[in-house]
C-alpha cells in the first residue's frame, strides 16, 4: 500500500513484513527479549488508546524524555497514532534547557525514562503548566505520574477493534506535523525543526529506491533517538524495510551488545568508528612488534585495496593475494568484534575521515556516509555501495535538488525540507526561500559527476583579523586523524593567526611516555612535559607544510582533559559547542596571543 504517515508506515510493515524480531531489547547480561510485529502492534494501539483516554488528541505536543530504548518508540508511535506531535528531548540535557523546550512547544505530556530524568522535570514542573500527565517507563518517584505499563493496560481493556484493523492507522493528515525536533544549539536557543509526516515518509521511501534491506537484516539501535538521523534511519527506516531492531543496553555495552544481537546493519556518528579504528591499531600497537607490524601492514592494504575498488584500476594480483592474508589474519578478527555479520555502517551527523572509511572499506565493513540536517528529515545525500566517491558524501538520493550559491553555501530543494521553525517565522525566512530552497549552512561544491563535497560551516569560518577565510573543519578532522589527538579546535576568528586547542589521546600519549621512560603518569604532567610538546609540534609542523602561511597553526594549548557533555563542551551528537570552548578556555587562549605578537597574516 501507499504510506502516507507514520502509523500507516507501522501498519504496513507488520502486516506486509511481519518478523518475530520486530523490536528486541536486553535486560542485564541476559538474551534479547523480542517482540513480534503483531506484538508491536498491539502494544502501540493499547497505548495510544491510554493516551486518549488522558485527553491527548490531533494536534497536542507530547514530549519524551528518555534514552535510547524499545519504549521510547512505543511512546512515540503510540502519540502519533493519536493525531499528537512527538517532541523528542535529550536525556542529557540539563533541567534548565529541558525547561526552555517545554516552555517553548507546550506539550500536554510527557514521557519519562528513569528516575534521573522524572528528577529534572521535577524540578521545573511548576514552570510548565501546560504539562497535565507524567508518564514513567521504569519506577520513579514523582507525585501523580503514571506507570506506562498502567497507561497500556487501560487502553488495551478499552479496545473495540482488532490492532491489525487498517482503519485505526491509516487516516491522518500526510502534510501533518509529526515531530518538533529541537536542535542542538551550538549557538544560542535550539530552534524546532517542524517535521511533517510527509518529510519522514518521502525520505524513508526515497532512500529506499537507493539502498536495499532484506528480511534477513537486523539493526543495533544506540544513538539518542533524539537525534532525526537515528529517528529516521535506525527507527523509522528500519521499521518500513522490515529489519529488526535490537535496542543496545548503553552506548558503554555497545560492543557486549553487538556480540549478542550480531546486527548486519548499524548507524552511527563518526566518532565511534574512529574509536573502533583507533582502538584496534591501540591494541596491535601493545600486543608487540609481530602483531604491530602485521596490523599496520593490513590496514595499508586495506586501503590500497579500497582505493582500487572505488578509484581504479582494478586490484592487482599480488595486492588481492595481499588482501585475502590480511582478511584471514586482520580484518575477520575485526567483524567478528562487530558481530561478524555487519554487512552495512551508515556514518552520519559530521565528517568521517576519509583514511578511515577506505580501512573499513577494505576489511569488509562498508561504512556508507551520508549528509543531512535536522531540517531534512534528515537524508539529502549518500555513498552507496555501487556509487561511492572517497571524500564525498555521495550524490543527492531521488527528488532532492542541491545547487551551490553564489558564496559557496549548499542548497537543497526536496519533500523531506522542513515546514519550517516552530514559532519562528523570522528564522525560517532566514533558511528558507518562497521557492522551497534551504540554506545549509555548510559550504561545499558538486563535482561535475554529482557527488556532493562538505568543505565546512558557513558559521563557523574563521575570518583573521588580516581578513583570510579559513575554514577550520578540514584542519581539525587532519589532527584528529593522528593517533596522539582525540579532539582539536582550531582558533583564529578576528585573531592575527592561527592556533589550536588539542586534546590529547591519552591512553596513546601514555604508551608514548611508558615507552621513553617519561616518568609522568599524570594527564596534567603530561601535557606540559617537554619532549610532549615536542612530539604535539612535530604533528602540527607535519600539517603546517600543506597550509599557507596563513592557514598554519602558530600555536597550540594542550588540554588536560576532554570536552565533555556534561560541562557544555558538546552538543549531544558530540559536536564541539565553538562558543562554550571559548568561553571555558578564554584565558589559554588569550594566553596563545600575547599583546607583543606581530605574526600577521602575509
Amino acid at each position: 500500500m501507499s504510506v502516507g504517515t507514520i502509523p500507516a508506515l507501522l501498519w504496513s510493515a507488520v502486516t506486509e513484513r511481519p518478523r518475530p524480531d520486530c523490536l528486541a531489547y536486553r535486560e542485564g547480561d541476559g538474551p534479547y527479549v523480542r517482540l513480534s510485529s503483531d506484538r508491536v502492534l498491539e502494544r502501540v494501539r493499547d497505548l495510544s488508546l491510554g493516551l486518549r483516554a488522558l485527553g491527548v488528541g490531533p494536534g497536542d505536543r507530547v514530549a519524551i524524555l528518555s534514552e535510547n530504548r524499545y519504549e521510547w518508540a512505543l511512546a512515540d508511535l503510540a502519540a502519533l497514532a493519536c493525531g499528537a506531535v512527538t517532541v523528542p528531548i535529550y536525556a542529557t540535557l540539563l533541567a534548565p534547557a529541558i525547561q526552555y523546550i517545554l516552555a517553548d512547544c507546550g506539550p500536554v505530556a510527557i514521557f519519562l525514562s528513569t528516575p534521573e530524568q522524572a528528577a529534572k522535570f521535577a524540578t521545573i514542573r511548576g514552570n510548565l503548566p501546560t504539562i497535565r500527565h507524567a508518564i514513567a517507563f521504569d519506577a520513579v518517584e514523582l507525585p501523580g505520574a503514571l506507570p506506562l505499563a498502567r497507561v497500556e493496560e487501560s487502553g488495551g481493556a478499552a479496545a473495540t477493534v482488532p490492532a491489525a484493523d487498517p482503519a485505526y492507522w491509516t487516516g491522518g493528515d500526510t502534510n501533518g506535523i509529526c515531530s518538533i525536533i529541537y536542535t542542538s544549539g551550538t549557538t544560542g536557543n535550539p530552534k524546532g525543526v517542524v517535521l511533517t509526516h510527509r518529510n519522514f515518509v518521502s525520505n524513508i521511501v526515497n532512500v529506499a529506491k537507493v539502498i536495499e534491506f532484506y528480511p534477513t537484516d537486523s539493526c543495533l539501535s544506540f544513538l539518542p533517538l533524539s537525534h532525526v538521523l537515528e529517528r529516521m534511519a535506525g527507527y523509522y527506516s528500519m521499521l518500513h524495510f522490515g529489519v529488526g531492531i535490537y535496542y543496545a543496553r548503553r552506548f558503554d555495552t555497545i560492543a557486549e551488545d553487538l556480540a549478542v544481537a550480531r546486527p548486519t546493519i548499524m548507524i552511527s556518528v563518526p566518532r565511534l568508528y574512529e574509536k573502533i579504528h583507533g582502538g584496534a591499531a591501540t591494541t596491535a600497537t601493545a600486543a608487540g612488534f609481530p602483531k604491530r607490524q602485521i596490523f599496520f601492514w593490513a590496514r595499508r592494504v586495506a586501503i590500497r585495496k579500497a582505493e582500487a575498488d572505488v578509484d581504479g584500476p582494478r586490484a592487482s594480483l599480488g595486492l588481492r593475494l595481499s588482501h585475502a592474508v590480511a582478511d584471514r589474519l586482520v580484518y575477520s578478527k575485526l567483524r567478528a568484534k562487530l558481530g561478524g555479520r555487519i554487512r552495512i555502517m551508515v556514518s552520519g551527523g559530521a565528517p568521517l575521515n576519509a583514511r578511515v572509511i577506505k580501512f573499513f572499506h577494505g576489511a569488509g565493513a562498508l561504512i556508507l556516509e551520508g549528509y543531512g540536517l535536522t531540517e531534512t528529515s534528515p537524508v539529502l545525500s549518500a555513498n552507496l555501495a555501487s556509487a561511492m566517491r572517497f571524500g564525498s558524501v555521495g550524490k543527492p538520493i531521488p527528488e532532492t535538488e542541491i545547487r551551490i550559491a553564489g558564496d559557496g553555501e549548499i542548497l537543497c530543494r526536496g519533500p523531506q525540507v522542513m515546514k519550517g521553525y516552530y514559532r519562528n517565522d523570522a528564522a525560517t525566512a532566514e533558511v528558507l526561500d518562497a521557492d522551497g530552497w534551504l540554506a545549509t549552512g555548510d559550504i561545499g561544491h558538486v563535482d561535475a559527476d554529482g557527488y556532493v563535497f562538505i568543505t565546512d560551516r558557513k558559521k563557523e569560518l574563521i575570518v583573521t583579523s588580516g581578513g583570510k577565510n579559513i575554514a577550520p573543519q578540514p584542519m581539525e578532522g587532519s589532527l584528529a586523524a593522528d593517533k596522539y589527538i582525540a579532539q582539536a579546535v582550531v582558533i583564529g576568528d578576528r585573531r592575527p593567526y592561527l592556533s589550536a586547542l588539542i586534546v590529547p589521546d591519552f591512553a596513546n600519549l601514555k604508551r608514548y611516555a611508558e615507552t621513553r621512560e617519561l616518568g609522568v603518569d599524570t594527564q596534567a604532567g603530561l601535557v606540559q612535559h617537554p619532549r610532549v610538546q615536542r612530539l604535539y609540534q612535530r604533528i602540527i609542523d607535519s600539517l603546517n607544510e600543506h597550509q599557507p602561511s596563513f592557514g598554519q597553526i602558530k600555536r597550540f594549548t594542550l588540554l588536560p582533559r576532554e570536552f565533555t557533555l556534561a560541562d557544555g563542551e558538546l552538543t549531544p551528537t558530540l559536536k564541539v559547542k565553538r562558543f562554550e570552548i571559548g568561553r571555558a578556555y578564554k584565558a589559554a587562549i588569550d594566553a596563545m596571543y600575547p599583546v607583543e605578537a606581530h605574526h600577521e597574516d602575509e
